[in-house]
């Protein structure tokens, strides 16, 4: 047979054989890769359960451990709130000396005898009233010096009003104070009217040699006085500037040719506004518990005669013979000194029930302070001002065109003088009718310029307005092309009608707050100082009197009249909203203030124990308060025994407080996000005071310890009356 021959591959076979050897070279390589891809599943999965695990792990060593701080922190919690309550016992303590000054002070008033009245007695300051009433033709220089007694007068009723607590303050009280109040300034401006009369009489003989008519500028530190009178009524003299002053009026046409007077009673004061209701005549807590209490302390009192009535007719029969007593005196003595311990018992007990509602009602008094109304008090017209959310400041300038009354006039010797029934008479501008009159623009606006007080301060230019005599409150219609120079605290009008007018501004213009610090300068001594977008402001509290340290206007130190003079806390708040410096809100400003809204008891609670710690820890603003939620605020804290000094290089260290807990955070000022983690080995406590306790040394605790009762209650007023917290 012969030899066979190989079969030759042809070109399609050969496609086909490196066709299936690439698809099992593939296969072979998905295989692998599938191998390794599994792996890798494997891996990640393992790697994840074992972080998980870890981290169940981490959450049960994390949940145990919290746990064993809050049993640890609930089984010291009474002794704690116990330690607390003892501590905040120097409220009602501080409360209790101002009843005891109050009482003393009307004790030295009485044993002065310095002839002027005691203006909370109905009978002294009624009697004062009637008795100036019957004087006559007193000159306005005689007015001035007794308004100072006036206005004195004045604001004690209002600071009795302000000071004493609802519980000591009956409603018929308050009705015959707010009455008081309101007799005393009508009289006091009828008082000025007559005077000015008595003064405008006399205009003839007190006249220009130049001008020919009187010009007189009388100045006070509680009133100025511009009279001018138009005597020769020259049509050419329209611009009337009062002399050595800027303060001008251009009249129009028709008053240089009228028979008239122009005055400018400048008051310092404003006893036009009518005034807030300092407090809501019944407010049922402190009621309430005034009568439980007075209830429970009668039950006292009424009680230890029953126990005693028969020992006390024993005694009296004993007084009937030296024998009986001599029979008796062992009795009597085991008696007496019954008597004196069940006596001790009772006043201790009466003195208990006293502090308790002494600390219920101050309590409720500082919960007051800073609680929100829920509305308006009431709906503002269009054109009327505000009040809630405007200030008036300056005082008030009382505009008048007056009728000039007929002169005296010098007869052999004599000066007669006519004297009208209806007495000073404003002249009416414009008049009710204008038919009479050609031109339309007979009565065009007056202009005036007037000298604002230079103890007031204006961070934006002020605003006008006039009283509404008929409707009873500020408008801002009726002026125009209002113009301020701060640098000569000079500010420009048209004013179509005269009468009172005042400068308004925002009563919330440094409010939110950019910052603020509570740093101690000595044992019962502390400098609170707020900085707002155009202040700073630096006040002093020292024992129970504060004292405005300094003012910063532009990083520069703007003088007051108000610097190194020491208040008690409500005067000095009073005096700092008068010049200006308003950084105290009150119920109704979150309404016009964006606010960074806090529980009241936490942000109360917050205050009272800062105020315990104020003599040896500083506090300051942390800008993660406003990011934790209303039930918590957030502050930094520590410890500076350095007297008079500044904090330098300050090491803060950040509490969360939230009423009944309060802990150290983990994060610090400059973290990127806020974290209510709790700092690592640290504890928390049920009080901000047992926290800062935790790191605080012996000789901070010893001051704070020897810290006055007055000097903590003043720090807490100032603290609540700012409100901090909730508008920085």
């Amino acid at each position: 047979m012969p030899g066979s021959k190989k079969k030759k591959i042809t070109k399609a076979e050969r496609l086909k054989l490196l066709q299936e050897e690439e698809e099992r070279r593939q296969k072979e390589e998905g295989t692998k890769y599938t191998v390794i891809l599994f792996s890798h599943i494997e891996e990640a999965r393992v790697k994840y359960e074992k972080e998980e695990m870890e981290r169940l792990e981490m959450e049960r060593i994390e949940k145990e451990k919290w746990q064993q701080l809050e049993a640890k922190d609930l089984e010291r919690r009474n002794e704690e709130l116990e330690e607390l309550y003892y501590l905040e016992g120097c409220f009602p303590e501080a409360e209790k000396l101002k009843q005891e000054n109050r009482l003393l002070s009307q004790w030295k008033h009485y044993i002065q005898c310095d002839g002027s009245p005691d203006p909370s007695v109905a009978q002294e300051i009624n009697t004062f009233i009637s008795l100036w009433k019957e004087e006559t033709n007193e000159t306005f220089e005689e007015v001035i010096a007794k308004s100072k007694l006036v206005l004195y007068l004045i604001e004690k009723l209002k600071l009795i009003l302000l000071e004493t607590p609802p519980y000591d303050l009956q409603d018929k009280n308050i009705t015959q104070y707010q009455g008081s109040i309101l007799e005393l300034q009508e009289l006091l401006h009828l008082k000025f009217n007559i005077a000015t009369e008595i003064l405008l009489r006399q205009a003839s003989t007190l006249a220009d040699l130049d001008s020919g008519n009187m010009e007189k500028v009388i100045q006070d530190e509680n009133v100025t006085l511009y009279v001018w009178a138009n005597l020769k009524k020259n049509p050419r003299y329209r611009s009337v500037r009062f002399s050595e002053t800027q303060t001008r009026f251009e009249l129009p046409r028709i008053l240089a040719t009228s028979d008239i007077a122009l005055r400018l009673l400048h008051t310092h004061y404003d006893h036009v506004t009518p005034p807030f209701p300092v407090r809501a005549l019944s407010q049922e807590r402190t009621s309430t518990e005034a009568h439980f209490v007075e209830g429970e302390v009668n039950v006292v009192e009424t009680e230890i005669p029953e126990d005693f009535e028969e020992e006390h007719k024993q005694r009296e029969n004993e007084s009937i013979s030296v024998h009986e007593e001599e029979i008796k005196i062992e009795e009597q003595v085991d008696t007496e000194v019954q008597r004196s311990s069940v006596q001790e018992e009772s006043k201790a007990t009466k003195y208990e029930l006293e502090m308790k509602l002494l600390s219920e009602t101050v309590t409720a008094a500082q919960l007051l302070l800073i609680e929100n109304t829920s509305e308006k008090p009431y709906f503002f017209e269009d054109d009327e001002v505000d009040t809630c959310q405007f200030t008036m400041l300056g005082g008030v300038y009382h505009l008048d065109i007056l009728e000039l009354p007929p002169q005296c006039k010098p007869v052999k010797g004599w000066m007669i003088m006519e004297i009208l029934k209806e007495g000073l008479q404003k002249y009416i501008y414009p008049p009710g009718t204008t038919e009479d009159f050609e031109t339309e623009n007979a009565f065009p606006p007056v202009e005036v310029i007037l000298e604002v007080h230079e103890n007031v301060i204006f961070f934006e230019n002020p605003m006008v307005a006039r009283w509404d005599a008929e409707g009873k409150h500020w408008k801002t219609d009726g002026i125009s092309n209002v113009s301020y120079k701060s640098r000569e605290r000079l500010i420009t009008f048209n004013l179509e009608t005269f009468g009172p007018v005042t400068l308004i501004q925002d009563t919330h213009i440094n409010m939110p707050y950019q910052s603020w610090e509570l740093r101690p300068l000595d044992v019962n001594k502390v400098l609170l100082t707020v900085i707002t977008v155009f202040t700073e402001i630096q006040i002093q509290i020292k024992e129970d009197l504060c004292m405005l340290a300094s003012i910063k206007l532009d990083d520069k130190k703007h003088p007051s009249v108000l610097e190194g003079k020491w208040m008690n806390p409500i005067s000095f708040i009073i005096a700092l909203k008068e010049a200006g410096l308003n950084i105290f809100p009150t119920g109704h400003s979150h309404f016009y203030v964006v606010i960074n809204h806090k529980v009241p008891l936490v942000e109360m609670k917050a205050c009272r124990q800062m105020a315990l710690l104020s003599s040896a820890f500083a506090f300051g603003w942390s800008r993660w308060n406003a990011h934790c939620d209303s039930k918590k605020v957030v502050l930094k804290v520590m410890e500076h025994l350095a007297k008079e000094e500044p904090i330098q290089n300050p090491d803060w260290t950040l509490l969360m407080f939230s009423g009944d807990r309060a802990q150290r955070l983990k994060i610090d000022e400059y973290s990127e996000t806020f974290s209510e983690a709790l700092k690592e080995e640290t504890e928390f406590h049920s009080t901000l005071y047992h926290m800062v306790k935790d790191f605080a040394s012996k000789e901070a605790m010893e001051k704070i310890r020897s810290s006055n009762c007055q000097f903590i209650n003043s720090v807490c007023h100032m603290l609540l009356s700012i409100r901090l917290f909730s508008y920085s």
